[in-house]
């Protein structure tokens, strides 16, 4: 078998962001499994509960299903908040078989739209526990996560159409997580494409550097202009 090649016994589960489906990471599904690796998409209620009691409910069902199928390894690749779902769930458990994790625009600092829009009711009403949490300030939930221990790429986006997202946040962003802040200490590796918060798992340079990064551990040349 190839090097570049996963193995047949790597999984890669797929958590989406919030107010999101399984849906919004199809492309991404169709790509990882053309590319040989077994993926799991499931979905959960993004709305209904806070972060801690979504990871808690959804990851440890689908791990189930990846050692009942034999799994080696055993991969993650997020979208927004799904990346804080694995933070929190991976710094409270031991996976023996955890392998890489791509964050696709996590809001590992927190966001600041959250720290200006979660005051009102409205937002809570709309958004769910979960997105309260996610803001840059006091007890927020990055704020009491600590470095990664764990193999991280991140991919973080800086083309900001929300005209409320981009008058929110500082300096570069993706209309929701500002490019700062998608960092977190212990990561492997970071880059910068230019893709909206919104649609980043679909974009192709994404595509292309998630699943260099599962196999490789760190991201590839930028792609030619």
């Amino acid at each position: 078998m190839r090097a570049d090649v996963p193995a047949p016994r790597e999984h890669v589960v797929l958590l989406h962001g919030l107010g999101r489906t399984r849906r919004s990471m199809g492309k991404l599904e169709r790509c990882l499994s053309a590319a040989g690796y077994r993926v799991h998409n499931p979905g959960y209620p993004s709305r209904e509960a806070q972060i801690q009691c979504l990871a808690a409910a959804c990851l440890p069902p689908v791990l189930k299903a990846c050692r009942r199928e034999g799994a080696a390894r055993v991969h993650f690749v997020t979208h927004s908040m799904g990346g804080l779902l694995v933070r929190w769930f991976l710094a409270c458990q031991r996976i023996p078989e955890a392998g890489r994790v791509v964050m696709l625009s996590p809001p590992n600092g927190g966001s600041e739209v959250v720290d200006a829009l979660g005051r009102y009711a409205w937002f809570h009403r709309l958004l769910g526990l979960a997105a309260g949490q996610m803001g840059t300030r006091g007890r927020s939930l990055p704020r009491q996560l600590g470095p990664v221990t764990f193999e991280l790429g991140v991919i973080a986006g800086d083309r900001a159409l929300d005209p409320i997202g981009a008058l929110i946040i500082p300096g570069p962003n993706d209309g929701r997580v500002a490019v700062k802040r998608s960092r977190v200490a212990g990561m492997a590796d970071f880059r910068v494409i230019h893709a909206t918060h919104a649609f980043i798992m679909r974009h192709p340079e994404a595509l292309r550097q998630t699943v260099c990064f599962l196999r490789t551990g760190h991201f590839g040349p930028p792609a030619a202009p």
